[in-house]
Order: structure tokens, then sequence, then C-alpha cells
């Protein structure tokens, strides 16, 4: 998957930034940063819009891509592709059985998982390929509860603000008010 919002493209300026830049300079909520970062590392890597680069959380902290203040969370967000260590059998776990076992938040797993969802699929976390949530359901990465739940376009978290329209949206809404770099393809959010 590589349809997620990658950064901000600043319209008057024609200049593109990272996510986190622009939160610095006021032009993303924090909450909205972070939820816009915690979709790219739960796709596998977060990406540098500006070089055109896919970085590892801890690689991007490294590059000043990302501040300390997010590190924790987009590790954690990051283990829905990589999985969770079951800390009693050292296990490779998904995203659900964690949330099961109490190892992260529901209300987070759910955000990753709609994610995942938005950005072309569930990723099944032995194999790293994406898979529709029903065959997800079908492999037991969840239960049939939590697959109506993320099947309904209804239930989604409405978690990112638009600053363009001041409109809280769900991600993947918000994805589709993106436009490509026509250097990169990238997704980028206009403001």
């Amino acid at each position: 998957g590589s349809n997620f919002i990658a950064g901000v493209f600043i319209q008057a300026m024609h200049k593109k930034m990272s996510i986190y830049d622009a939160m610095m300079r006021g032009l993303l909520t924090p909450g909205t940063a972070l939820v816009l970062l915690e979709a790219q590392a739960a796709s596998g890597f977060l990406t540098d819009p500006v070089r055109n680069e896919k970085l590892s959380v801890k690689e991007a902290l490294t590059a000043g891509l990302i501040g300390r203040d997010f590190y924790e969370k987009l590790l954690s967000a990051e283990g829905a592709v990589t999985g969770y260590t079951e800390p009693y059998t050292g296990d490779k776990i998904s995203l659900f059985q964690a949330m099961k076992k109490e190892f992260i938040v529901k209300e987070h797993a759910i955000r990753l998982l709609e994610a995942q969802i938005a950005t072309g699929g569930i990723i099944d976390p032995v194999n790293r390929h994406r898979v529709p949530v029903e065959v997800a359901y079908q492999r037991g990465y969840f239960d049939q509860e939590m697959c109506q739940f993320l099947s309904n376009p209804k239930n989604q978290t409405r978690s990112c603000f638009d600053p363009n329209t001041h409109e809280n949206l769900t991600y993947t809404q918000l994805l589709h008010r993106c436009v490509p770099d026509p250097d990169t393809g990238l997704l980028m959010l206009q403001v």
C-alpha cells in the first residue's frame, strides 16, 4: 500500500513538507498530525515527501522527520506491520491479538486497522502482505464483531481535522481530498 497521506503541500508557496514539519508550523493540529503519521507507520514506513524517502520510525527520528514526542506512539503503530511480541511466549502476534491482550488500547488499535484498510487492506504480520477485511477475519486476525465493525464505513473514527474546511473527517475522507505530487506520485494534503 502506498496510497496514504505522505505530506502537506502549501499551494501559495508551491512547497511540500513533512506532516511533522507542518504540525510544528501550525498548519496541522498535533492530533491530526499524529493520526496521519500513525497511518503511515501502520502501513509499513514513514515517508519524507521532500526527499521521497521511506524510513522506519527509528530512522525517521534519527533523520529529524519526527520528534521524540511522537516516537513511542509511532513505534506502537509500526507494530501493526511488524507484529507485536507476546511477552510470555516471545511469539509474534497481530494488532488485534495485542489489543485483546490489552498490550495496545482498543481505540488506538481500531485507528491503525482503519488506516490499513484505507491504504490497501489489513497487513498480515507474518507474511507482511495485505488482505481484505473478510480474509483477515477468516485467518483469525480478529473476531466476527471486529470484522463487522471494520466493514461498516459509518463506524470510522473522525480523527482528522481538515485545516481547509475545519471539519472533523475520517482518514479515508481526508485521503480523498489529497492530490498526487507531480514529482513523486505521493498523496499530499493541500493547504
